[in-house]
């Protein structure tokens, strides 16, 4: 991973490199709680998912599953990722439960909602929350 440092500043990605933060449950495959480990075995991954991750991370992006699953289900979620064949950096677990996330940091962020297919991106113009200058 090469990163741009700045003199006490978090260094930055290079050019078009881009960190992707990847929901498990609901957005790769079934929407499976953290209750009901044994569907996570089971559950198979959602294609185009697999196809435009793994696409991804061959052109040099971070890969990084952030999942709310707890850190007792570390070892089924990377056997699973594994056994599927997804290339990725790193898995966080831990993420809180329920949605509705604003994400507020000192670089800039992007969000793209899972609505049921994964493509490659696509610029848009939409509305959204932001501090007062």
């Amino acid at each position: 991973m090469e990163l741009e440092y700045v003199e006490h500043l978090s260094p930055m990605l290079k050019g078009d490199i881009k960190n992707y933060l990847i929901d498990i449950d609901g957005t790769i495959t079934d929407d499976v709680p953290n209750e009901e480990p044994e569907r996570m075995v089971t559950c198979e991954p959602f294609p185009d998912a697999l196809a435009t991750i793994n696409k991804w991370y061959d052109e040099g992006h971070q890969i990084c599953f952030f999942t709310s699953r707890t850190e007792d289900l570390r070892e089924i979620t990377e056997t699973w990722l594994n056994k599927h064949g997804f290339k990725y950096h790193s898995v966080l677990l831990g993420k809180p439960r329920g949605g509705n996330y604003h994400w507020i940091d000192n670089h800039l962020v992007r969000a793209t909602r899972y609505k049921g297919k994964f493509t490659d991106l696509v610029e848009k113009q939409v509305t959204i929350e932001v501090f007062r200058d």
